[in-house]
């Protein structure tokens, strides 16, 4: 069954309010909040000034106070610059908060060390490689107690370890707790990634988890005690893809939509390093099965729709890659997804992307074009859509060279146009054409924008690549793939 035949509540047909391209008048901004370039910035010492760099992986909760980030241990180091050049003891797992998903306050490290049963058992099986930092860590609250999950590997390997640690503060200290699920050399599926969901009728608590080795499984969850309920349990198959045995699925991230009573499954595709994407699809229960676009149990030896991000460059801009692995944030009917982006030209500096999430009329999510920069809304005229336009066609793309796990290999990654979907200009003309893109028609009801019959939610927010507010769509295509579009200045 197709999430097409869902009926959304009337909350999600509420009018949009829009931002007219290119205007001056923000009253909260008047530049972009922050430097896509951190090089800089790289030594610890100026990890006060990091805000969303060094971002991989993210994982998000909201307290009364702030929005707090863990992450993987992942940093940019440039040549010939020590890294640790104050000496201070390095911890394990980056803790950020903010108070506006904008500007983010490094706070410190969740753990000490890399606990050593973890450790012991990823050297027993590969010979005492790997397990040099901590991956990929997913944050859950538990009455009053802040449960994080966290994984230690091998990278290429899946001699795996999610452990899990407690704390009675978002900001620790954290203490580990043992080890949840661990994988090794003769399992199916891999250790590493997870999230957790809560089922809305049963109360019974799920983790997903897995990555390239095998797909994604849901093992259920004792909340009581946080680990597996049935222990030596790893769960059963919920995702998976063609070609799994040399192509990348990985970081699922499981949310519930109160208002669809869904709930989404997004995952991520292909070389975290190049073509990294987000997809997702949805199930009535939180351990599936799921579907995706076309009605495919995600299950099944297929790959997977719709596409929500993929390597992309707006004009401006050298361009973003390595567009996934998402944490989700419903804040208060308000959702927002977070993941990693690699800077172009040569993809090393890992900054994290805050975006606004609309849901179609169909019930799909799509994502912001632009990441979010805390601006206000205002309402917009049909007339006011007029002009000039930036549209890109999120799709995948073809590697330009032969893949090692499903990663690109050493020397493998060439910066060029062609790594990137690239924006094109149309113009949305006054009789409801198109010109350009091979685009011919648009239609404006007052919620949603059609292009050609295809529905995209209208966004309002900031043109990084441009410095200036601007209107903003973002729709799904019928063969699954996603189109993008932001108001340029005339």
């Amino acid at each position: 069954m197709r999430i097409s035949a869902f009926i959304p509540m009337p909350e999600l047909l509420a009018s949009v309010l829009l931002l007219v391209g290119c205007t001056t008048d923000s009253p909260t901004l008047t530049e972009n909040p922050y430097k896509d370039d951190y090089s800089a910035l790289t030594p610890v010492s100026n990890k006060s000034k990091w805000g969303a760099a060094n971002m991989h992986d993210p994982s998000v909760i909201k307290t009364d106070s702030f929005y707090y980030v863990y992450s993987t241990d992942a940093y940019y180091i440039r040549n010939g610059i020590e890294f640790n050049d104050t000496g201070e003891k390095i911890g394990n797992i980056p803790i950020r908060r903010s108070a506006d998903l904008v500007r983010w306050e490094f706070v410190g490290w969740a753990l000490d060390s890399i606990p050593p049963e973890a450790v012991r058992h990823v050297h027993e099986q590969t010979g005492n490689r790997g397990a040099d930092n901590i991956w990929a860590p997913y944050i859950y609250r538990h009455g009053d107690i802040y449960r994080l999950y966290y994984c230690v590997s091998s990278f290429g390997a899946n001699t795996s370890y999610i452990g899990m640690a407690e704390s009675a503060s978002p900001e620790g200290p954290f203490t580990d707790k043992g080890m949840v699920v661990s994988t090794t050399t003769g399992s199916e599926m891999n250790a590493i990634d997870p999230s957790l969901v809560k089922d809305q009728v049963t109360g019974r608590l799920w983790m997903h988890y897995g990555s390239y080795f095998g797909g994604l499984y849901a093992l259920e969850i004792d909340e009581n005690t946080g680990f597996a309920l049935h222990p030596g349990d790893q769960g059963h198959l919920v995702a998976t893809r063609e070609d799994r045995g040399t192509r990348i699925i990985e970081a699922p991230e499981i949310i519930y939509n109160p208002e669809l009573k869904q709930y989404f499954l997004f995952v991520s595709y292909e070389p975290l390093f190049s073509f990294y994407n987000i997809r997702v699809g949805h199930s009535v229960n939180p351990d599936g099965p799921f579907y995706d676009w076309f009605g495919h149990d995600m299950a099944d030896s297929t790959n997977n729709f719709p596409i929500l991000t993929h390597s992309y460059m707006f004009e401006n801009h050298p361009g973003w890659s390595g567009n996934g692995h998402c944490a989700i944030l419903n804040d208060g009917g308000r959702y927002f997804v977070l993941h990693q982006g690699r800077l172009a030209p040569n993809n090393n500096m890992m900054l994290m992307h805050v975006r606004e999430i609309k849901w179609l009329s169909s019930g799909w999510p799509v994502f912001s074009p632009e990441r979010y920069a805390g601006l206000n809304q205002r309402a917009v005229k049909k007339k006011e859509l007029y002009g000039t336009w930036e549209i890109i066609h999120l799709r995948d793309i073809p590697e330009p060279s032969p893949l090692w796990q499903g990663q690109v290999s050493p020397g493998g990654w060439t910066y060029s146009k062609e790594a990137f979907n690239v924006s094109r200009r149309v113009e949305f003309l006054r009789n409801g054409s198109i010109d350009g893109a091979g685009l011919n028609t648009w239609v404006y009801n007052g919620e949603y924008v059609e292009l050609d019959g295809n529905e995209c939610a209208v966004f309002t927010g900031w043109d990084w690549e441009n410095e200036c507010e601007t209107i903003l769509l973002s729709g799904i295509l019928k063969d699954g793939t996603s189109i993008w579009a932001k108001k340029i200045a005339e």
